[in-house]
């Protein structure tokens, strides 16, 4: 039989899958060092189904798609798109950024495989935002024309952090004395989630004792540290001021989205955080936000998902 497939590749693993109609089936994840190549990697999965015949699929991986030749930014595979069709035999193959996946998936996510924190009701084909802390921030918005979704690429994760009350002037100061230049991603990232801990610290005169993002999650969500409960409770702050601009910024009436490795980890803490009210903390432009709703993404294959729905939107067979 012949089958489509989509690929999720990341610098640390490649999760790929069968696409049947609307569904993913076959799900496999494997650590990219494995494997010299992303052919390699590719051509194992194709052989753990000796009765498939693949001829269509898409790639989201985690580096700019910019002509044929595509090389990770986080990994050592490199490769030329028109080579890798030909050596995989395919048809047809849709090779994309990462995040350009991520937000493909948001018009075909369930209630179930979201969370919306706050109010809101999306309009129908409205502009959608999407952004994501991980190890850096992703951010992208969808639209849409008469040839269906169109993701809008860009770097938004790089444009200037925008402190709005004293503990984030005292981040910003403390990040501008140690980088130089304080982006968005430098406190909206795993990373990021040490650097406001830091200068918390220093703020609070006090010993800064962990340097593990996952660490201070976890003593902030224990409630065991009250500087690590402190710097969460910021970080949701900041995103929620960093959402409420996405959705000024292309007037994102379909919803802001939260994906990304992080937020999906404490949900509830955001859920009780002052994040949606710093959301609509847009002085005279408060009515503008205040429809738009924001969900947290909770689906862990929404990458998956996003390439399945590129594929299905673009190749016509």
């Amino acid at each position: 039989m012949t089958a489509k497939f989509v690929a999720d590749v990341g610098g640390t693993n490649i999760r790929i899958c069968q696409v049947e109609g609307h569904k993913l089936v076959n799900i496999k994840k494997y650590l990219c060092v494995n494997f010299p190549t992303i052919e390699d990697a590719i051509k194992h999965y194709f052989s753990e189904m000796p009765d498939v015949e693949f001829s269509y699929g898409c790639i989201a991986i985690a580096c700019p798609v910019i002509g044929d030749w595509v090389k990770m930014t986080n990994h050592t595979w490199e490769f030329s798109i028109e080579q890798l069709t030909a050596g995989l035999g395919l048809k047809w193959l849709g090779v994309i950024n990462d995040f350009t996946s991520v937000a493909h998936s948001l018009p075909v996510l369930s209630d179930e495989q979201k969370v919306q924190i706050g109010p809101g009701t999306p309009k129908q084909n409205a502009n959608i935002a999407v952004f994501g802390p991980g190890t850096g921030l992703g951010v992208e918005h969808l639209t849409f024309t008469e040839k269906g979704w169109k993701a809008l690429d860009g770097e938004g994760g790089h444009v200037d952090f925008a402190p709005n009350d004293e503990n984030e002037f005292a981040i910003w100061h403390y990040l501008k004395k140690k980088l130089g230049h304080v982006s968005a991603e430098e406190v909206l990232s795993g990373r990021g989630i040490v650097h406001i801990y830091e200068a918390l610290a220093e703020k609070n005169q006090q010993a800064a004792i962990y340097a593990d993002p996952a660490q201070i999650t976890e003593k902030a969500l224990s409630q065991e540290c009250e500087l690590c409960v402190e710097t969460l409770q910021q970080f949701c702050k900041i995103m929620g001021s960093f959402a409420g601009n996405l959705a000024l910024n292309l007037a994102a009436y379909g919803g802001v989205y939260i994906g990304g490795g992080i937020a999906s980890r404490f949900v509830e803490f955001i859920s009780n955080s002052k994040f949606r009210a710093r959301f609509e903390d847009k002085g005279r432009f408060r009515h503008y936000v205040s429809n738009i709703p924001t969900f947290i993404i909770t689906e862990p294959d929404h990458g998956l998902l996003g390439a399945a729905a590129y594929l299905q939107q673009n190749f016509k067979g």
